[in-house]
């Protein structure tokens, strides 16, 4: 793991974290995500528990937990992989290959298969609010810019929506010059029988 940036919590050989680049040539290049391993005590004969710190937007990872849907770390572990192999191998291919079909994130799953392009922008968008090398560095996990990653879903949900604010009427179909001039000839304390 010398080609990463580890550091301990407490102390701790069994629970740390990891800088994570994005994989070249994907959405993701150029984001740095900090990455939470925790070993249990039958490691490696028992699969470490992995999850992203800072969000991701992904078919396979929660986006507000960070939790990884990955079948070789939660099912399929064996004592030959390590902690080197998650990041070099599965994580990059995750990425690189989601499995839309098995979603963690149900939203990006459905953009991913409805609408590549428009998933490759939800991604980038999120690389550049939550992934910023820079910040992530210094201890900033993006929280300041929420929202902005939202901007791609509401362009698709105006594109989809053929409904328009404009053509919506008054729910008593009244105009409002009329409801004024009845107000006026209301007295105070009578009811209309």
């Amino acid at each position: 793991m010398s080609d990463y940036e580890v550091s301990l919590v407490d102390d701790n050989m069994q629970e740390f974290f990891v800088n994570f680049e994005g994989p070249k040539d994907t959405p993701y290049e150029g984001g740095l995500w900090r990455v939470h391993v925790e070993l249990p005590d039958q490691y490696p004969y028992k699969s470490p528990s992995v999850g992203f710190q800072n969000k991701i937007f992904h078919p396979n990872i929660d986006e507000s937990s960070g939790s990884v849907c990955l079948d070789v770390i939660n099912q399929t572990w064996s004592p030959m992989f390590d902690i080197f192999n998650i990041f070099e191998t599965f994580l990059p291919q995750l990425l690189n290959y989601p499995n839309a079909s098995d979603p963690l994130n149900g939203h990006a799953s459905s953009l991913y298969m409805r609408d590549p392009n428009l998933y490759s922008e939800k991604v980038k968008l999120y690389v550049k609010e939550y992934a910023n090398p820079a910040f992530i560095r210094g201890g900033d996990f993006g929280a300041s810019g929420a929202g902005k990653a939202d901007a791609v879903d509401d362009e698709s949900d105006r594109n989809n929506n053929d409904d328009s604010d404009d053509d919506l009427s008054s729910v008593d179909g009244s105009d409002d010059e009329e409801d004024e001039e009845d107000d006026d000839d209301d007295i105070a304390g009578e009811m209309d029988l």
